[in-house]
């Protein structure tokens, strides 16, 4: 079985060094390394044709055991336009995001293609999902109570209150039917809405093993969230209001609602259409308000 190991990558020629060592490392070898390069304007692509023959060199010039890097340009427009294109140009059964800021424990692959295989031909699963954990091995969040869980991602949120950081090894096949929507002018959608979408239909096997690294630099995604949704406030909405309609408990539904408000007043003035929250939500919007308000002040 082929996993698509799959890292889209933006001006981070630096760091992708250290991610390729940690492929070099695993224990499981059939997968494939596929990169997309959102528009750097870096050298990234002479140090993945460096990369490329290294991997060569390794395997004594055959595509196999675990070294075939796979490489593709685009125009920026983004990690989740970056995450469509390797899902459609991946082969492998699973789908494995590494961001190019991160890397993998030796055993890492093994880990996830072992749950994988107990789950392998029950097609309500979506996939797998382990812990992540900071580069001096500490679970990141607080939900390692558990040993193995079978639900939907939303379920694992608010029926199990699990608050640990999880990596998702999803079916390839199943992000396919579930790409990230593309807005035009929107470079960021969180990929918890997709994670949402994908709960309507299928659940995944959580496990209690650590399968990857996260490493949060001062310039990735992660530290700029609040900024990037005020940038591309249609997709922030749409997460929002989809969280809401899944029938999550009030609380969440109340904290989502307000967020929902606190996007809308970044939409530009002149903006066609943009998703529509039901009207009884609309008790919320003077909190959004306020909360837009605060996010300017600290822009």
């Amino acid at each position: 079985m082929l996993i698509t190991v799959f890292t889209p990558t933006y001006n981070r020629a630096h760091l992708l060094p250290r991610l390729y060592e940690s492929l070099c490392k695993q224990t499981f070898r059939d997968f494939e390394w596929v990169i997309v390069d959102d528009g750097s304007v870096d050298d990234t692509k002479s140090l993945i044709d460096k990369l490329i023959i290294l991997a060569l060199q390794a395997t004594r010039g055959r595509a196999d055991n675990g070294q075939l890097i796979r490489y593709f340009r685009q125009e920026n427009g983004g990690k989740h336009r970056a995450i469509n294109r390797g899902v459609k140009e991946a082969r492998g059964e699973l789908f494995f995001i590494a961001d190019s800021d991160d890397w993998l424990p030796d055993d890492a692959l093994e880990k996830a293609v072992s749950q994988y295989e107990n789950i392998r031909h029950d097609h309500s699963f979506a996939g797998v999902a382990g812990f992540d954990a900071h580069p001096n091995g500490q679970i990141i969040g607080k939900g390692d109570s558990f040993n193995i869980i079978d639900c939907s991602p939303v379920d694992l949120w608010c029926k199990y209150h699990v608050k640990g950081d999880m990596k998702e090894v999803f079916r390839t096949d199943v992000l396919r039917e579930f790409p990230f929507p593309e807005i035009d002018g929107e470079k960021f959608c969180p990929e918890e809405l997709v994670w949402i979408r994908i709960s309507k239909k299928y659940k995944l096997r959580y496990f209690n093993q650590i399968i990857y690294v996260a490493d949060y630099l001062p310039d990735g995604l992660s530290s700029r969230l609040v900024k990037l949704r005020m940038e591309n406030p249609i997709t922030a909405m749409l997460d929002c209001k989809e969280y809401i309609e899944f029938g999550v408990p009030i609380m969440k539904s109340l904290k989502n609602a307000i967020n929902y408000w606190r996007w809308f007043y970044c939409l530009p003035q002149k903006h066609p259409e943009f998703p529509k929250l039901s009207k009884i939500w609309s008790i919320t919007k003077p909190m959004g308000w306020l909360m837009h308000k605060m996010d300017l002040k600290e822009k």
